[in-house]
């Protein structure tokens, strides 16, 4: 037996277990995926070293990992892939005789997924909001594929400085900007997007002022549940080309999957399952 999980706040309505479990069941594994939910088993953010103890003592092969832990979890791990330390934030952790290895499969989902679906988008000026563990992921998944200029915009300043400090190193022929959510100015953007909380089912709302979306952006939601978050739903009303999260949640979730079982996995099979 497979045991394996998703570590997060407010993840009740994720549709992971069904992804992994129904991948497994297709291809003849036993696997079990487990949503361990600190919000809703009333655990504060400190309890994460003896949840990772639990999960070692359990058996489990490995477990994905969700915010607000991304990078909280980063000193708690034995080891990390090359694809973890690129971002600087992890999302799928393998247990391997005894030692936590962190892995980021969330910079690939979103770059593929983007390339995909929206294969037109002008990369002149992107501006991203949401700098934490999956903004570290999505901004070096845009740079990777050739912005000029992101903008960063988070609520923590000091953590958008640092995020761009450390793209900076890493892309030194781009631009990168740092700014709150009510200084935002997306007049020069060429495309938004989103990769805060905001808009998921229990944090309703847009990462910015309406009256800031034109008709002339792309915009991208890393959201997948619901699939039309509020931020897509007023991008559409505008005529605006727009993605969400759906695309990303495969990606990332088959090669987790790989990772954690040792087996590929069909992510076009993934796709209809999440449908």
């Amino acid at each position: 037996m497979i045991r394996s999980g998703l570590i997060g706040r407010s993840i009740l309505a994720s549709r992971s277990p069904e992804l992994h479990e129904r991948e497994a069941q297709a291809q003849g594994l036993e696997l079990t995926y487990e949503l361990i939910d600190f919000t809703d088993r009333g655990w504060p953010d400190t309890d994460l070293p003896i949840v990772l103890d639990r999960l070692l003592a359990d058996g489990f092969s490995g477990f994905n990992v969700t915010y607000p832990f991304k990078q909280a979890i980063l000193p708690l791990l034995d080891d990390l892939d090359d694809s973890a330390i690129t971002v600087g934030a992890v999302n799928t952790v393998a247990i391997r005789q005894g030692k936590l290895i962190g892995y980021n499969t969330d910079m690939a989902g979103f770059r593929d997924s983007l390339i995909q679906g929206l294969p037109d988008a002008k990369l002149d000026c992107v501006m991203q909001f949401g700098a934490g563990g999956a903004g570290a992921a999505v901004a070096s998944a845009l740079l990777s594929i050739g912005v000029r200029h992101l903008a960063l915009v988070d609520v923590d300043e000091g953590r958008a400085v640092a995020l761009a400090a450390d793209l900076a190193v890493r892309f030194p022929l781009a631009k990168i900007t740092v700014s709150r959510p009510e200084l935002a100015d997306t007049g020069a953007a060429n495309g938004i997007v989103n990769a805060t909380p905001i808009g998921m089912k229990d944090k309703p709302g847009l990462p910015l002022a309406a009256n800031l979306i034109h008709s002339t952006h792309w915009v991208v939601d890393i959201i997948y549940f619901p699939p039309e978050t509020e931020l897509l739903h007023a991008a559409r009303e505008l005529g605006c080309k727009t993605l969400n999260g759906i695309g990303m949640v495969v990606g990332q979730a088959a090669r987790a999957f790989e990772i954690i079982t040792g087996h590929i996995a069909d992510s076009r099979r993934m796709s209809e399952s999440l449908a």
